[in-house]
């Protein structure tokens, strides 16, 4: 039998209802539905339609998801249908924390939607960390200080743009930047303003479209050979930073009286 078979024969059975009432409910014969229930036949999209209105769960879930591992009200359904898996613990009782692979990163944005990708991910756990979805994501670039490559940004998922607050730090999942860590500031009709803590970098707006995942900064792994940046070198750095946005500015003030 298919996934579907298995998730629809349960959810009938979580109802109650015979086959006879819910093919009544779903406008079909039950000689019909019972074919679908018991994997004889494929549903056609009409039908996968009406089922997921009348059980409320997308049709990615009814197709791909075995629900029957998983309590249907800790599952997050997102408004594009997609979902994010419910929360994980382990035998100890503590939140699982999904790592997305640092070699794999890229692929994020094609296996974030895809339930397997994710079921397929390893993971740990934090005894603090509580009361929430987590994922831990690869830092890389220098505009994530004080992560540098290696090292990673442990998130806690944000299923309202609302609910972000001003000066706290995100990991923000785009379709055109794909996995970047940066401190949000503010949000319009449109699109939201997020700046990286590198100072080096200007504040830039993400359309609220190509937004595809929000995780809120929770807590950071670093590798094991990381040591921080003596004072003497962070000075230094800073300062050829500083010079390089006085360029930068120049060339500005320069292209606009031209």
């Amino acid at each position: 039998m298919s996934i579907f078979s298995e998730n629809i024969r349960f959810l009938r059975t979580q109802k109650n209802l015979s086959q006879q009432e819910l093919a009544d409910k779903i406008l079909m014969s039950r000689v019909r539905y019972s074919k679908y229930e018991d994997g004889r036949s494929e549903a056609p999209y009409e039908l996968l339609i009406r089922m997921s209105k009348y059980f409320n769960l997308s049709i990615d879930l009814l197709l791909t998801v075995d629900i029957r591992k998983y309590p249907l009200e800790d599952i997050l359904k997102l408004p594009d249908n997609r979902i994010v898996l419910p929360v994980v613990v382990d035998q100890l009782g503590n939140n699982s924390i999904e790592i997305v692979p640092q070699k794999a990163s890229m692929g994020y944005l094609s296996g974030y939607s895809d339930p397997e990708y994710i079921e397929n991910l390893q993971r740990i756990s934090l005894p603090f960390l509580t009361n929430g979805k987590y994922r831990a994501f690869p830092a890389q670039g220098d505009s994530m200080p004080p992560f540098k490559d290696g090292s990673y940004i442990i998130g806690k998922y944000i299923e309202n743009i609302e609910d972000l607050k001003p000066s706290k730090s995100y990991v923000f999942v785009t379709l055109n930047d794909g996995i970047s860590y940066k401190r949000f500031t503010s949000f319009n009709k449109k699109s939201i303003t997020v700046a990286a803590d590198n100072s080096f970098y200007k504040p830039y707006d993400i359309p609220l479209e190509e937004v595809v995942e929000i995780w809120q900064y929770a807590s950071g792994i670093f590798p094991e050979d990381f040591e921080p940046d003596r004072l003497e070198n962070y000075d230094l750095k800073e300062m050829f930073l500083e010079i390089r946005k006085d360029i930068q500015g120049l060339d500005e003030k320069i292209s606009k009286t031209n």
